[in-house]
């Protein structure tokens, strides 16, 4: 067996050393080919270089200009794991008819393979993330009793809605894992400063103290820590939001999951296990479990099976080009509570959990009409946890529904009234969520109205919009809401 080699998000144990040891690569061109979060930048150098310490003479880690370069260096042919984007998929496909790679195995990093996926899909219409979740359980023999689910419902989503508690400004859990930095954080930290002074890198958003699992002892006491302490609190308040409060009950475990840290499967028999002991609810236990092994999966196989232009699809023909506060992360260019808030946590650390990102971030982005393509690299390079495979599902089929609703069966907007139920937020706000004219009128309310006329034609055949356009047409101040938000235009609300 030769040498393995392994990309930044393959460094877990399933992801199995070669008998001659592994090769770790930091590529300058692929740090410096997007402006990624310095965050991000961090928690990838980082974890190369943790794995290769753990792992000593078995691995060789090299720092080249390109991924090419450094295997022209090593020397000898190399075995890898299938990549998880189209990118590296060319370049192994490249190497592997030169026989510089030798063999390309199937990933590890999630419970289903690619070939089982694209025959589960079949000739399927659509391909419903329902029904893919329901067929993850039964198949991973996850929260069922033969062909039943565990509680009579495959899902509990209706009782993991409820907003935060009134008069909370945080959620009362115990805090998240949080990681201690040591020499080779130091190291990153004093090399990105480095290169960022040099020209090399162009990072966006702050650098702050590492929040995030890098290595596999981490990531495991990360695990323990959320399924001990809080994922009980998790499932009633999973979709809520409070200023003070950044990781609510959310587990945290989406980088060192696609850092390839952990396992999906002994994260779910983990939060399973706490359900069989009476330590966890099931509606917080399941919930968990859909993230992972229903929506995280369902988003990886729906990268491969949709093709690589998935993410240039515009069905609502959204052409407006990201304003540079939003793309420069300028929250102090907001005065909207909720968007000042979302934009200050990306810029900080790089993350805020899904709700801030679809219905704040993706509602904003959506009313406005923002071009989808580059909607998905903006999440893709300022968020620690985004990836080539992990966005577009999320922006262009969930966020966006400029796939015409190949994977939702609805778009997700919505208007002020949907922020102040499930935050904190509209209470301190200059604007008011009740109202969508004039000098305090909520721009998420609205930006949904006009939305919704500017939309119309092209969302008139969807059931589940039927009433709302009903609504829109009832609207006596609908003109005066579709003026007031074009004469808003680009502009920091």
């Amino acid at each position: 067996m030769t040498r393995r080699w392994l990309f930044a998000d393959q460094l877990g144990p399933h992801f199995r050393v070669g008998r001659d040891g592994v090769l770790l690569v930091e590529s300058r061109r692929a740090l410096s080919r997007r402006p990624f979060h310095r965050q991000k930048l961090h928690l990838v150098l980082s974890a190369l270089r943790h794995r290769a310490a753990e792992l000593g003479d078995a691995a060789v880690l090299l720092r080249t200009k390109t991924y090419t370069e450094a295997l022209e260096q090593l020397g000898e042919p190399v075995t890898v794991y299938e990549p998880t984007s189209y990118a590296a998929e060319s370049l192994v496909r490249r190497l592997l008819a030169s026989g510089v790679v030798e063999s390309v195995d199937p990933t590890p990093g999630y419970t289903l393979p690619r070939a089982e996926f694209a025959q589960w899909a079949g000739d399927r219409r659509r391909v419903r993330m329902e029904d893919f979740y329901r067929f993850q359980r039964q198949r991973l023999d996850l929260l069922v009793e033969g062909s039943h689910p565990v509680g009579g419902r495959w899902s509990f989503d209706e009782e993991n809605r409820e907003g935060p508690p009134k008069g909370a400004t945080r959620l009362d859990v115990p805090a998240p894992y949080r990681p201690r930095e040591d020499d080779i954080d130091a190291e990153v930290r004093e090399d990105l400063d480095r290169w960022t002074r040099e020209g090399v890198l162009s990072p966006v958003g702050e650098d702050g103290p590492r929040l995030f699992a890098v290595t596999r002892r981490e990531a495991l006491a990360a695990l323990e820590r959320f399924v001990t302490h809080r994922l009980g609190s998790f499932g009633p308040h999973e979709d809520a939001m409070l200023r003070g409060d950044w990781a609510m009950a959310h587990s945290l475990l989406s980088v060192p999951l696609n850092l390839g840290l952990l396992d999906p499967l002994e994260v779910v028999d983990r939060a399973v296990q706490a359900y069989r002991d009476g330590s966890a609810p099931l509606a917080s236990v399941e919930g968990f479990v859909r993230q992972v092994i229903g929506w995280r999966e369902y988003v990886w196989h729906v990268y491969w099976h949709f093709g690589p232009t998935y993410r240039r699809r515009n069905a609502l023909q959204a052409r407006s080009a990201l304003p540079a506060w939003f793309a420069e992360l300028d929250a102090d260019a907001v005065e909207a509570a909720c968007l000042h808030d979302v934009l200050s946590g990306v810029r900080e650390r790089g993350w805020v959990h899904h709700i801030p990102r679809l219905m704040v971030l993706g509602n904003w982005a959506a009313q406005r009409g923002y071009d989808p393509d580059a909607l998905t690299e903006w999440f893709q390079t300022r968020f620690v946890d985004g990836y080539d495979w992990v966005m577009p599902a999320n922006v262009v089929g969930m966020s966006q529904h400029a796939d015409g609703g190949a994977m939702a069966t609805k778009p997700y907007v919505a208007g002020g009234a949907y922020i102040n139920r499930m935050s904190d937020y509209c209470g301190g706000c200059r604007y008011d969520p009740r109202k969508r004219v004039g000098e305090d009128a909520c721009p998420f309310t609205a930006g949904y109205w006009a939305y919704l006329d500017r939309n119309a034609a092209r969302l008139e055949g969807n059931q589940r919009m039927a009433r709302p356009l009903q609504q829109r047409g009832r609207l006596a101040d609908l003109p005066d809401v579709v003026a007031q938000e074009r004469d808003r235009g680009s502009a920091a609300p």
